[in-house]
C-alpha cells in the first residue's frame, strides 16, 4: 500500500514537473477545419536543440497556405499533427542558442523562415534551426521582417534557382500583388528581365510601384493577349490560369507552378519546361534578400496587422487570397 501511494506521489511530481515550468502564449489547434478552430493556450516553453535557437518573437506572418495545412487535407503530405501551431515566418531577437550554434548569439535580431510541418510561428516563442535563419534586415521593423522570409524564398528560388532569369528575358508573373509577387517581381528585375505581372484592376498601380513594366488586369483582359513567347511564368494562381500559361511560353522556357502540379504531357507538347515548387528554408539566401532590402531593391509591403490573440481573423482575411503584400501578427510591442 505505500508503495502504490509513492508511486502515485511519484508520477503526480513528474506531471507537475512537466506543467509547471515556464510557458507562453500560443495560437493552438486541436483539430483540423477553419480558423475558428485556432485557440490562445498556455504551453510549455521549448527549448532549443545543440543546432537550434530559440527566438522570443515580436511578428510572425500569416500565409494563405496556413489555412491550406490547418484544414488537414494535406496532413499525411506535410507530417503535421494536433495539436498544432500554425506558422513558420517569424522575426524577433535570440532568445536562447544551442551548444553547436555559432551564427548567432543572444539578443541577435533575426527572422527566419522555420518548418512547415513542426510549425510553431504564432507564438510567443519559436525554434528555428540554425540554417532557417539570418538576421534581420536593419532597415526593417519585426513586423515588415516577419512578412518576408517563405515568400521572399519562394520567389528566389523560382526566379534565380529554378529558371536562372537572364537579361534581357521576359518573365510573366501570375497573381503578382501578393507576398510572393512584392519579391518575384523585383528579383526578376534585378537580373535584367523585363517583367509582366497579373492583378486585379484594383492592384494595377500596386504591381506598377513593384517595378513591373506591364501590369495586366486579369478581370478586364486576357494575359493571352499581352504576354506572348514568354521566356519565363512564376503562376501563382493554378487552375485555369496555370493552363492557360503553356502556350504563352517559348520554346525551351520554364513554367514554375507555385499552386498547381505542372503537366508533363503540357510541357512536353509545347517543348517547355517546368516545375512544381515547395519552398524550402535556406538563411544563406535570407541573408542575401536581406542585403536586397537594405539597398532599397525590394521593398516589403505589409497590408494589415493583427494582435495574436486575433490569429483567427488574420488568417481568415489571408484565406481570401486578396491582400495587397503580407498579412502579419504582431506578438508583442516591438523594442525601443
Amino acid at each position: 500500500m505505500k508503495l502504490a501511494v509513492l508511486l502515485a506521489a511519484l508520477i503526480a511530481a513528474a506531471i507537475h514537473a512537466q506543467t509547471s515550468g515556464p510557458t507562453m502564449k500560443a495560437i493552438v489547434a486541436h483539430q483540423w477545419d477553419g480558423p475558428e478552430v485556432l485557440k490562445v493556450e498556455e504551453v510549455p516553453l521549448p527549448q532549443p536543440k545543440e543546432n537550434e535557437i530559440l527566438i522570443k518573437s515580436f511578428a510572425a506572418g500569416v500565409n494563405s497556405f496556413d489555412g491550406t495545412l490547418l484544414s488537414g487535407k494535406y496532413a499525411k503530405v506535410f507530417g503535421t499533427q494536433l495539436p498544432w501551431i500554425p506558422g513558420y515566418d517569424v522575426a524577433g531577437t535570440v532568445e536562447k542558442v544551442g551548444a553547436n550554434v555559432k551564427k548567432f548569439k543572444t539578443g541577435d535580431p533575426v527572422y527566419a523562415f522555420i518548418s512547415i510541418p513542426n510549425g510553431g510561428g504564432y507564438a510567443e516563442y519559436a525554434l528555428a534551426k540554425e540554417n532557417q535563419a539570418a538576421l534581420k534586415p536593419a532597415t526593417l521593423t519585426f513586423a515588415e521582417a516577419a512578412g518576408v522570409p517563405s515568400v521572399a524564398l519562394t520567389a528566389w528560388q523560382s526566379v534565380v534557382d529554378k529558371a536562372n532569369v537572364q537579361p534581357g528575358q521576359t518573365v510573366l508573373v501570375q497573381g503578382a500583388s501578393g507576398g510572393v509577387g512584392m519579391f518575384a517581381i523585383p528579383i526578376a528585375k534585378i537580373r535584367g528581365a523585363r517583367v509582366l505581372a497579373t492583378a486585379s484592376t484594383a492592384n494595377q498601380d500596386f504591381l506598377k510601384q513593384l517595378g513591373a513594366d506591364v501590369a495586366i488586369d486579369y478581370k478586364t483582359q486576357k494575359f493571352e493577349d499581352i504576354a506572348k513567347d514568354v521566356d519565363v511564368v512564376v503562376d501563382g494562381v493554378g487552375g485555369e490560369t496555370l493552363k492557360r500559361s503553356y502556350p504563352i511560353v517559348k520554346k525551351g522556357g520554364i513554367l514554375v507552378g507555385l499552386v498547381g502540379r505542372v503537366d508533363q504531357a503540357e510541357l512536353d507538347k509545347y517543348g517547355i519546361r517546368g516545375v512544381s515548387l515547395e519552398a524550402e528554408y535556406n538563411g544563406d539566401q535570407l541573408a542575401e534578400i536581406g542585403k536586397l532590402i537594405d539597398a532599397k531593391k525590394v521593398k516589403v509591403v505589409v497590408a494589415e496587422t493583427f494582435p495574436l490573440a486575433d490569429a483567427a481573423k488574420a488568417l481568415a482575411k489571408a484565406n481570401t487570397g486578396h491582400a495587397r503584400g503580407k498579412i502579419v501578427l504582431k506578438v508583442r510591442d516591438e523594442p525601443k
